[in-house]
């Protein structure tokens, strides 16, 4: 092993904020700070819930635990360990979410009336971002697979198309992977993008383990691209909503802080901050092994499911070097139409009737979660519900749905139509008017409708399809999703 290589095993086996939240417990400090209930003295119900080993290390910030907004010692070497980790320039421990992480990004690279290319499929944290400050969508509606009815990657053709049309704009969001685990050609859109003097910023909320596994796609970093916001939680290990925001050198760092401490909290959680710090270290020492445990994982599952008949789990078949130009092959998601059952109604089924509970089902697949925590005997549970459930529920699929997608028609911008003057009206009513807020089935997150769109009869169709079949609808102001705010005289 050569000496750099052991230089950077030596430093990423270390944890600063772990290690100085250790430090800290071995002290008997009298808190006359907050939070209030004081190493969980205060409030002894949680302290019994959540543990005494919790609750203790749920501390403020103080000068040895250093400051999230500004860093000086251990989160600022934490952040270098996660920074050298991912391959990245600089690394922020984000605590507010993905979501935060994602709206760093936009905020950073746009301003109001600046344009930015990207997929309509995006997750509704970007088209917040949108929203918070007044850039300009440019949409890359991407192109759909009718089998599956699910979007695809952004091809090259589209992104080269909305750069000759927009040669103003000022960055290029894309997924990848997405939810199903469709990525796009990340190198040469990072290519295409820096030839014109854009930024490239990727949503990499399900792509932690590209950076440490084998065989997987580019990540974003690896791609060139300038920044990623990653999702540690989901296939990382850390807690829940905790995640990184990762930047390339042509990323002015201290501008992009600013952005950040804009909507982050002043608080920033130890608990999610130690959890980063620990995940961080051990995917950088072991991901490699990890990955390679949860790719053969999905791998046989994926096979063991398409064996049943009736369902589809789909992977790298469907690459056509473009749309699909790779696919995360530790996605497992699994079509579900041919049984004659929507994904939301095999969701459902598999948690109520057989308590496994999977990510998520939409209108024509399910996608579960497979991660180093899952056991043999758990993924053969779920081939067997599986399995049963098509025996017992199967039935003819005519009259089901089949996208998951609806082009929109943009008529104004997200923060024009959020903020500008509306009224409600039943939903039946609303067609040909433009929203003003966001209809989504959450998860995944990715809007039906966003605010400035125009409501047409199919995405009415589709809206109530969803609510009946029992997607978990989420966004308007009606939570019954009864009626909808439109622009006023639009």
């Amino acid at each position: 092993m050569r000496m750099n290589e052991i230089s950077y095993r030596l430093s990423q086996e270390r944890a600063p904020i772990y290690e100085a939240l250790e430090e800290f417990k071995k002290k008997r400090i009298v808190p006359f700070d907050v939070p209030g209930h004081k190493r969980g003295r205060g409030n002894p119900e949680l302290t019994a819930f959540l543990g005494e080993q919790c609750v203790g290390v749920d501390v403020n910030s103080m000068k040895p635990l250093d400051n999230l907004c500004h860093p000086v010692s251990v989160i600022k070497e934490a952040e270098q360990l996660a920074a050298q980790a991912f391959g990245a320039a600089n690394a922020f421990f984000m605590v507010n979410g993905t979501t935060s992480a994602v709206q760093g990004m936009v905020l950073t690279a746009c301003k109001k009336g600046d344009k930015i290319i990207l997929p309509r499929n995006v997750h509704r944290s970007v088209i917040n971002a949108l929203v918070l400050c007044g850039a300009e969508p440019v949409y890359v509606n991407p192109e759909t697979d009718s089998r599956l009815g699910i979007a695809l990657g952004m091809s090259i053709s589209q992104v080269e198309k909305a750069i000759v049309e927009n040669p103003d704009a000022k960055a290029i969001l894309v997924n990848n992977p997405t939810y199903y685990g469709i990525c796009s050609d990340l190198r040469s859109i990072v290519q295409l993008a820096h030839k014109h003097h854009m930024l490239v910023l990727v949503d990499e909320a399900h792509g932690t383990h590209l950076y440490f596994g084998e065989n997987l796609p580019i990540s974003a970093m690896a791609a060139g691209a300038d920044m990623a916001s990653v999702s540690m939680h989901k296939s990382g290990g850390s807690l829940t909503q905790s995640s990184f925001l990762l930047m390339g050198p042509s990323v002015n760092a201290g501008y992009a802080r600013q952005i950040v401490n804009l909507t982050q909290t002043t608080s920033g959680s130890y608990l999610l901050l130690s959890s980063l710090d620990i995940s961080r270290r051990n995917l950088a020492l072991n991901g490699k092994a990890i990955f390679s445990q949860v790719t053969e994982l999905a791998e046989y599952v994926r096979s063991e499911i398409n064996q049943l008949g009736g369902y589809y789990a789909f992977s790298k078949e469907l690459i056509n070097g473009d749309s699909i130009y790779d696919f995360d092959v530790t996605k497992l998601s699994v079509h579900t139409l041919d049984i004659g059952l929507a994904g939301i109604e095999v969701y459902d089924l598999l948690r109520d009737e057989y308590d496994i509970q999977i990510e998520f089902g939409d209108i024509g697949n399910i996608l579960a979660y497979v991660s180093v925590g899952d056991r043999k005997r758990d993924v053969e549970r779920l081939i067997s519900a599986l399995s049963e459930i098509r025996r017992l529920h199967g039935k003819d699929k005519t009259g089901l749905f089949t996208q998951e997608y609806i082009d929109p028609q943009v008529v104004t911008t997200p923060q024009h139509a959020f903020y500008a003057e509306k009224e409600s009206l039943p939903i039946r009513e609303t067609a040909g008017r433009v929203c003003s807020e966001f209809v989504m089935a959450y998860p995944p997150g990715i809007p039906i409708l966003a605010p400035g769109e125009k409501i047409t009869n199919e995405i009415i169709e589709y809206i109530q399809y969803s609510k009946e079949k029992g997607c978990s609808m989420t966004g308007p102001e009606d939570l019954q999703i009864e009626r909808l705010n439109v622009l006023k005289g639009v």
